[in-house]
């Protein structure tokens, strides 16, 4: 059997939510296999430390809702290979708890954001017959409890994969990457925010609700993506994938 060589080299990748958790280990991983990566996040000052610690990385900070900002992105990057769209936020809720702003605001982050940078990135994506990976949830194909408006967002994200895979079917690959729940600052920061005096207790729930009883690691993400993104997987494209450690399975 033929070893899988999953190279990136020469390749360019750009990483919107690249300085923490699932985007950081897939900006680690993608250097590691020789591609030259651009972190992008709002969080400059991180962006800038895990930058300086990769070779050929370059971070740049960027509001990925504001389209003047995603322009002026764009404008210094020459070529691109492969877009990694990560960068998301989360909220819980009921229809009944959810307030439209925080809806809305969802949207714009998990929807609008990746179509701004997706829309930007094409001309350069086009031209090197590149790839998209679109990291969207379990929460996009099955319903959580309380998750009402980032269930709608990811189930947007898994959508709009299958359409761009079909309408770009002969010029570039795109597929999505459908996380359970991942020990990331993501997750850290729900339970600050939503269960402060019962973190413990929440974090072990989590755990169970995937049945090999785990939260999975940002690493497992970002190995996949690098095979997704690799010659390896050239055949791949409009591929909901999950790992989820059996969730969407039981």
């Amino acid at each position: 059997m033929q070893s899988m060589d999953c190279r990136l080299d020469g390749k360019v990748a750009l990483i919107t939510g690249g300085a923490s958790g699932i985007g950081e280990a897939t900006a680690r991983s993608f250097a590691d296999a020789g591609a030259q990566v651009l972190i992008v996040d709002l969080d400059a000052d991180r962006a800038v430390a895990v930058a300086r610690e990769l070779p050929k990385c370059r971070a740049i900070a960027c509001d990925i809702t504001q389209p003047t900002a995603v322009r002026s992105a764009f404008a210094t990057i020459g070529q691109l290979d492969i877009l990694v769209n990560n960068a998301g936020i989360g909220l819980v809720g009921s229809v009944e708890e959810t307030e439209l702003v925080d809806f809305q605001r969802l949207f714009q982050v998990n929807v609008e954001g990746l179509f701004l940078v997706t829309k930007a990135a094409m001309p350069l994506l086009l031209a090197s017959h590149g790839n998209i990976i679109n990291i969207g949830s379990v929460a996009g194909l099955v319903g959580l409890k309380r998750r009402f408006a980032y269930c709608a967002t990811k189930g947007a994200v898994v959508a709009m994969t299958r359409q761009l895979a079909i309408e770009y079917a002969r010029e570039i690959r795109v597929n999505c990457i459908c996380p359970g729940t991942i020990d990331t600052p993501f997750v850290e920061g729900y339970l600050e925010m939503f269960h402060k005096h019962e973190k413990d207790q929440v974090r072990a729930e989590l755990k169970q609700r995937q049945p090999l009883g785990r939260l999975g690691r940002p690493e497992e993400i970002a190995s996949m993506a690098v095979y997704l993104a690799s010659p390896q997987a050239d055949f791949i494209t409009g591929s909901i994938l999950t790992i989820d450690g059996g969730l969407t399975a039981a």
